[in-house]
């Protein structure tokens, strides 16, 4: 994957997902994201927008962002999908390397809600 197009996935922290409502209007939200042979994994609440519109379309665009969304390079074509299983639990230890204490602690909160989460996989065209 690393390539001209997508080496800033190596050094940053946070990437814009824009998936598509079915109207066809882009809606765009920042996440966490960790790569793993190939694939950014990235994750929400299950029922969360982003997972509904993912589930409907798979076509997505990914830029690299600062926490607040704010866009900071060029936006990449990519497809997205919902994995469970093993890949899940691959997307989840991933972030947890990435991200240490901090998606611990979400993980840690979510458990207590017994909020669903969902991880996606994307990969860049």
């Amino acid at each position: 994957m690393a390539d001209e197009k997508t080496d800033w996935l190596e050094r940053e922290k946070y990437l814009s997902l824009e998936s598509y409502k079915r109207t066809g209007e882009a809606v765009r939200t920042p996440l966490w994201f960790a790569l793993g042979d190939g694939v950014v994994y990235v994750y929400s609440l299950a029922n969360a927008g982003k997972v509904k519109r993912i589930r409907n379309n798979p076509r997505v665009r990914i830029a690299p962002c600062t926490v607040r969304g704010r866009i900071t390079g060029e936006w990449i074509e990519a497809e997205a999908r919902i994995v469970t299983g093993d890949e899940d639990k691959l997307g989840h230890d991933l972030l947890r390397k990435k991200y240490g204490w901090q998606k611990r602690l979400g993980d840690f909160f979510s458990g207590l809600r017994k909020r669903e989460r969902a991880v996606i996989a994307i990969r860049v065209k």
